[in-house]
């Protein structure tokens, strides 16, 4: 009997001793999911585990896929994967730089980046300097290794297109000035590649321009022009060479040759259909010998829907849309508009050369030969994909919370493991606050600055408004504030007032990340002002 009258009070007990945690395990996904995003550096643990995760899981497949024709070629199976091993060496330093280089510098590097592989792009073209392989010209040998400037001119063309637009969003910018000089610049790039000649590179330049213009606010009718003449010229470029248009039309049905323009998509579905749901076991592809052409670069994905199954292809498929959700909340969480700019351009360019390379290997779309990143065997490429993410990593810290978190000492095993410096506060560069100063004194409307916690409203007018970016809207408008602090009645009969913290104005210069705005919402929350002419409690 005693045993039983004490379970109910021991049970209560143990209820009130165990409070029930949000976030917990028995709250479900949605719950553990929602505890590691409202984390003050959750984009930046996410990015870095990303990162370690697909240059590991790339390097794995690199040396799988790669075996047979390394042995076969230069009498090593280990040829082609130590190669990738030290461009992969050479992008984690790079990816370090980048998460360590101060927000200014980037800014200041960003004209000579484009201008130096821009010149690096026309010395690749002139016989003797540039190397031949394959009826196009496209690398460099430095110290043993293939450089491929094409490759580099994307990580510099993100960059300076956002260091060059960030300083001209405004609600009433000019077509002139969101236009000129980025589209001269990558008309000139994009000529440069075409006479390599490099269709596929091409393709990524015009993504990558037309990412920044969306998200710097341009018109939707102008962008629908961009878009119809881009594709409309890729088509034709397609259609004058003859392997291209063999490729195109082997893929429409009109050409069926199966041991010629068709032999690498249906050699790739052969694979693919080899693999199953399960796979055939790690190493075990037949599609490597030497059925598959490029079955270690261009092709890698249909190793791993071979070796690892469907469930490999889609682990890798979740992982690149991992990729793009962090990469692109990092962008909407960002107050500096540079950051926001450059984080997006590289979330979407990672994301689409994902996308297209997954899509013409299942068939869904022409062979183009845009790599997969981080898991196709190319040296440029990939320490170029690991500078593009350290500098998301290096975007993830300058979130607001993330600043007013690392501020207060939380920085994180992570964090002071690689011993990270503490992010700059963000203030409006030289040049903004020229323009700000010369629109006030034409008469036309200042720049608005949208509060970093408000991001529900969105100006209308130009598609980039539906995802945050472009022209910021104007601030909802508050009550006299003083020192940070608003008074706010908690009802119409309540006989006194209390205040509450409102977060700063993370646009201004202002802002002081040290101070912790939530913490002080909590110690000021029952604090009141003594009334007007009241006595203190002294004189009483």
């Amino acid at each position: 009997m005693s045993l039983t009258a004490d379970a109910p009070e021991a049970t209560a007990g143990a209820d009130k001793q165990a409070p029930r945690r949000a976030g917990s395990w028995w709250d479900g996904p949605r719950g553990v999911i929602d505890a590691v995003l409202r984390r003050p550096l959750a984009s930046f643990h996410l990015i870095i585990t990303l990162t370690v995760l697909l240059t590991v899981f790339g390097l794995i497949m690199v040396l799988s896929a790669s075996s047979v024709e390394g042995y076969s070629k230069n009498g090593s199976a280990y040829g082609l994967f130590t190669t990738q091993v030290v461009f992969a060496v050479l992008g984690t330093i790079l990816f370090y730089v980048a998460l360590r280089m101060p927000v200014r510098y980037m800014r200041k590097l960003a004209a000579p980046a484009i201008i130096i592989t821009t010149l690096m792009l026309v010395a690749v073209l002139i016989p003797g300097v540039g190397t031949l392989s394959g009826g196009a010209r496209r690398w460099f040998v430095v110290a043993g290794l293939s450089v491929q400037p094409s490759e580099l001119v994307k990580l510099a063309l993100c960059v300076w297109g956002a260091h060059l637009l960030s300083s001209r969003i405004r609600d009433r910018a000019s077509l002139r000035e969101l236009l000129v000089p980025l589209i001269p610049v990558a008309i000139l790039v994009c000529a440069l590649i075409m006479l390599e000649p490099n269709l596929s590179t091409t393709i990524t330049i015009a993504i990558i321009v037309g990412t920044l213009l969306w998200f710097a606010g341009l018109s939707l009718k102008v962008f629908a022009v961009f878009v119809i003449s881009g594709i409309s010229l890729a088509v034709l470029l397609a259609m004058v060479e003859g392997y291209r248009s063999e490729r195109v039309q082997s893929f429409l049905g009109n050409i069926d040759d199966p041991q010629g323009a068709g032999y690498q998509a249906r050699q790739a579905q052969f694979a693919l259909a080899n693999g199953g749901t399960w796979g055939v076991g790690l190493g075990q592809s037949r599609a490597k010998w030497n059925y598959l052409p490029n079955a270690h670069n261009d092709f890698i994905f249909a190793i791993i829907g071979e070796e690892l199954g469907l469930i490999g292809g889609l682990l890798v498929v979740a992982l690149f849309v991992l990729l793009a959700f962090v990469g692109l909340r990092i962008a909407l969480r960002a107050v500096d508009p540079f950051l926001r700019l450059m984080t997006a351009t590289i979330t979407i360019l990672i994301s689409a050369q994902a996308l297209i390379n997954i899509g013409y290997v299942i068939g869904l779309l022409p062979v183009t030969g845009i790599q997969l990143p981080l898991l196709s065997a190319g040296g440029t490429s990939t320490f170029t994909v690991l500078v593009m993410l350290g500098l998301l990593a290096n975007a993830a810290r300058h979130e607001p919370e993330a600043v007013a978190a690392l501020a207060a000492g939380d920085d994180g095993r992570i964090g002071r493991f690689l011993r990270l410096p503490q992010p700059e506060t963000y203030a409006p560069t030289r040049v903004q606050a020229w323009r700000a100063r010369r629109d006030v004194g034409d008469g036309r409307a200042a720049p608005r600055k949208r509060p970093a916690a408000d991001t529900s409203r969105a100006p209308r007018g130009n598609p980039a408004s539906y995802f945050g970016f472009g022209g910021h809207p104007e601030p909802p408008r508050q009550p006299q504030q003083r020192s940070g602090r608003v008074r706010e009645r908690t009802g119409p009969s309540h006989p006194r007032a209390r205040y509450r913290t409102t977060p700063p104005d993370f646009a201004t210069a202002e802002y002081d990340p040290r101070r912790d705005w939530r913490s002080d919402a909590r110690r000021e929350t029952h604090r009141v002002e003594p009334r007007r002419g009241a006595p203190s409690r002294s004189r009483r």
